[in-house]
């Protein structure tokens, strides 16, 4: 018995130097491997930082454009507009909705006020450009890259529901269709619609779900607009991978119209002894014809006259929502070049400027400051007269999709068409069809 307990005694105490011998062994692995990291931080240029905060971001209260010149820009009313894309009232009713949402509470630092928070994103939206953003605001570019991602979020959060809700009931649809009737001769048209590319830069290990087939990556953006230059309904966020019909037919919007599930008004006709027509979506060439959708006749040689005027007066419904688009560009110089954002960023970013364009336009429809004439496309006697955003447009981060349905077509849906040629050309024909035509 003495003999076994000798032995396991010391097996006991072999087993502990072991674990020891084992432990020292691992302890000298992990110093040597934190000394080969280190060196590998050294081969960089690492060096600790000399500042918890830099020097000059210190003094943003003395330098920062916010503190030193935001008060003498407010007094004048040109200079806000022109470095804000809105008027200082404006501004503060906008600041009204958003400050719950991003005021901060004091700890150990006195943090950044709502309004500097708000006035910091608005200026790189109507900019674009983050990084001189960093030395107007004095701050680091990864708090203003954090900043604008928030502020962009509770502009989305605070101004979706109201300026684009998610639905629309049965007066909404008709009081659209009486605004194309009155301003572009077209009835029974409830909006038009575009898509969109938005280029940004190449995500973080996207594989190529992104890359769409102009060798960029990008997002689609699909967008419904009413007479007014008003966004009523958008989808945002597709692959750019996706540049063939199953854009409109797989987004939200497509699936809710496709099932009858917009709460449109039901089908009357457009004359006194005319068969009942759908209201309807007007499109470009790139969308499939449907009884909720009208596109243009294809081809431009051989068509009758009647054709030619019915694809004139379509198109000229459907130019509102390029016009939308077009505002977008000119107005927020964050979209006149490609986003150099993260997917999720760039999504938000597009969010916040569709809510900030609905909510301006609302507030001017009858004084068009926000929309000046000049800017849009306007109807000569005899031609079209640009607007100024064309300009803007040709290096944009907004490129067209050239596909977003395909090319088949109902039997229902081409009587649909056919139904509204013929009202073009007889009972609501207008003066300038035939000067273009």
């Amino acid at each position: 018995m003495s003999f076994i307990y000798k032995y396991h005694a010391w097996l006991n105490e072999y087993t502990t130097i072991m674990n020891k011998k084992l432990e020292n062994k691992r302890k000298k692995m992990l110093a040597m491997l934190a000394v080969h990291e280190f060196q590998k931080e050294m081969e960089k240029g690492y060096h600790e930082k000399r500042f918890c905060v830099e020097p000059i971001f210190k003094k943003r209260h003395i330098h920062g454009f916010y503190h030193s010149i935001f008060p003498v820009v407010s007094l004048n009313e040109s200079q806000f507009k022109n470095y804000f894309c809105m008027t200082a009232t404006q501004f503060e009713e906008l600041l009204l909705l958003v400050a719950p949402q991003i005021t901060k509470q004091t700890i150990i630092q006195e943090p950044i006020s709502a309004k500097e928070l708000l006035s910091m994103t608005i200026r790189f939206l109507a900019s674009g450009d983050s990084t001189s953003l960093s030395y107007q605001y004095p701050n680091s570019l990864t708090t203003v890259n954090d900043i604008i991602e928030e502020t962009c979020n509770a502009i989305w959060n605070n101004l979706q529901q109201q300026v684009l809700p998610s639905s629309l009931a049965k007066e909404d649809w008709l009081n659209i269709a009486h605004d194309f009737e009155e301003l572009w001769n077209f009835k029974h048209c409830v909006g038009a619609i575009d898509g969109k590319h938005i280029l940004m830069q190449c995500p973080n290990d996207s594989s190529s779900s992104y890359f769409n087939y102009k060798n960029n990556h990008s997002v689609v953006l699909l967008g419904i607009c009413n007479a007014k230059y008003i966004f009523t309904f958008v989808d945002i966020g597709t692959y750019g991978q996706r540049s063939d019909g199953s854009i409109f037919k797989g987004s939200l919007i497509g699936q809710s119209f496709h099932n009858k599930q917009m709460n449109l008004p039901e089908p009357e006709p457009i004359t006194s002894d005319g068969q009942p027509l759908p209201y309807i979506l007007v499109g470009d060439e790139a969308f499939q014809l449907s009884d909720y959708l009208l596109r243009p006749y294809p081809g431009r040689e051989n068509l009758t006259q009647d054709r030619i005027i019915f694809n004139y007066r379509l198109s000229r419904a459907r130019r509102t929502i390029e016009n939308t688009f077009g505002i977008l560009v000119s107005r927020w110089k964050i979209l006149r070049r490609p986003i150099i954002c993260n997917v999720k960023q760039t999504m938000k970013i597009v969010q916040a400027i569709i809510c900030l364009h609905n909510w301006l336009r609302l507030q001017d429809v009858e004084e068009n400051q926000y929309v000046p004439p000049s800017m849009i496309d306007q109807d000569d006697s005899n031609d079209l007269i640009p607007g100024s955003w064309r300009k803007y447009t040709e290096n944009s981060a907004l490129r067209d999709i050239t596909k977003c349905g395909t090319n088949t077509s109902s039997r229902q849906a081409k009587q649909i068409r056919e139904e509204f040629c013929q009202y073009f050309n007889n009972e609501g024909a207008i003066s300038s069809q035939f000067d273009h035509c």
